[in-house]
Order: C-alpha cells, then structure tokens, then sequence
C-alpha cells in the first residue's frame, strides 16, 4: 500500500482525538463525497444503506462485498481526504470474512471501517460476543499485514434493535463495547442511543473514542462536544433526505407544475467543474 494511505490513516486516527468531534455526513457516490470534501471536512465516511439503496438493493447485506467495495473505491478515488467505509457485519459469519472485507476495504483506499454486530435474524439480534471478537482481532491482523493501520469504528445494535430488557441494554452496550475495545477497535458505536445522560455516562465508561449516529431530535453538536463524543455521523439521514426532496419536487410538477423543490441546485456547470 502506498505511503499516502498510510498517512491517511494515521491523520484519520488523529482526527478522533481532536478538539472538536470529528463530523461525518456520510455519503453514497463520488458526487455527494466531492459535495462533502468541497464543503470543507476533514474526512469522508460511506453509508452501507444509502450504497445500496442506490444499486436497487434493500439495506442488511443484501449488496455483495465486492459491488460494496467497487463503490468505495470510487469514492476513494475521487477524494483527497480519507475515506472511512461502512461494510456492514463483513459479508459473512467467519472470521475470514470479516479479513477480507477489510482487505477490500484497504484495497480500495479507505483507511477506516465500521463494523456491525446486528444479524437479521429476530431470534438472535446479534452476533455472539466470542465470535465477534475473533472478526474484530481477524480484521486487526489482516490490517497489520497491509501496512495500513485501518481505523476501525466497532458498533453495537443494542439500542438500535432493541435488543432485550430495557432495564440491562445499557450494560449490555457497555459489556461489548469495551469488549470490542479491548480487542482492537479504536473508536466504538451504539447507535440509536440518544439521550445526554446516557451518552455522557457511555463515553465516561468506555474511556475510548465514541461515535454517536445524529439526525432530527438528537443532541446538537455542540451538545454532544460537551459530553465528550468524539465522531459524529449521520449514517443514511443525508441519503434518505435526498430521496425525500425528490418525493417533493415530483408531487410538485404533478400537482402545481412548478419547479420550487428544485432551487439551490448547484449549476451544471458546477457539478461538471467538481467532477472533472
């Protein structure tokens, strides 16, 4: 790997230790990460969801590995800051697969990976500790060998799921996120949590940087910097939102036969100079 991704992946790694939260609104294709990038952040991260939403693929793994990859690498491509990528559980239950997503994933020059415990299935919500484990440490290594020090986000489905007992959710996000922790993740994730008090309480416990997934009616950013949260993303919100505004400008042209909803476009002539 070139020395240009491995000093992408150290300035990642240093972003998460900042003085201010490292905010992240993910993208879905080389447009809205140029979009991004021009806007001035520091880092790109992918939306698994909204990458597959726009393949005609419904969200959970239903996209491959490879076509997931193929889209980062694009991205990647295009981009002068580092991109982190979200792929998912890994695209299969063995520890080797989780080693070649992340392979994948460094191939096609990200220097950053999420990675989920959520399985689809309603009866076992997620995958067993001891096995995630194994994928995090098989992810750590297949890294290493790279040279390329990936910055991986472990995340939880606990409160996204829901997962069991209301009362025992949050002990149970805490047991796997240190747990993720200690066995090589630099950054942990519990998305669907969003009340202060216990964001304050989960960042003070994990004692390791913490990424907070935001959107309408979640703490501020300025909040949650209070609170110490040190990366902020808001996972397919962006994509969903643009999904929205088209819903809008076609029962517009339906309806009315006006174009309102298409106002504070970029010109052509600005998205061709942005991409050429």
């Amino acid at each position: 790997m070139s020395d240009l991704q491995k000093q992408k992946a150290t300035a990642f790694r240093a972003l998460h230790h900042g003085a201010h939260a490292l905010l992240l609104p993910n993208v879905w294709d080389v447009a809205t990460a140029r979009i991004v990038e021009d806007a001035g952040y520091s880092a790109i991260a992918t939306t698994s969801a909204g990458v597959a939403f726009t393949l005609g693929y419904p969200d959970g793994e239903k996209i491959s590995r490879e076509e997931m990859s193929a889209r980062v690498a694009r991205i990647a491509k295009a981009v002068k800051v580092p991109v982190t990528a979200d792929v998912e559980a890994g695209y299969g239950n063995r520890p080797e697969d989780a080693a070649q997503t992340a392979r994948g994933v460094i191939e096609a020059g990200a220097v950053g990976m999420n990675f989920e415990d959520g399985t689809e299935d309603p009866a076992h919500p997620l995958v067993d500790l001891s096995l995630q484990l194994e994928k995090i440490r098989a992810i750590r290594e297949a890294a290493l060998k790279t040279g390329v020090l990936l910055v991986l986000n472990a995340r939880t489905d606990v409160y996204l799921l829901q997962v069991g007992d209301p009362a025992k959710r949050y002990d149970e996000a805490v047991r796997r996120l240190l747990a993720f922790r200690d066995a090589g993740a630099e950054c942990v994730f519990a998305p669907g949590l969003r009340d202060t008090e216990t964001i304050r309480r989960l960042v003070q416990d994990v004692k390791c940087p913490v990424n907070i997934l935001a959107g309408p009616g979640f703490p501020s950013v300025p909040e949650l910097e209070k609170l110490d949260v040190a990366r902020v993303s808001l996972g397919s919100g962006p994509m969903r939102a643009t999904l929205g505004l088209v819903r809008r400008m076609a029962e517009e042209l339906k309806t009315s036969g006006t174009y309102k909803a298409l106002e504070g476009a970029p010109s052509h002539a600005e998205v061709n100079k942005m991409l050429s």
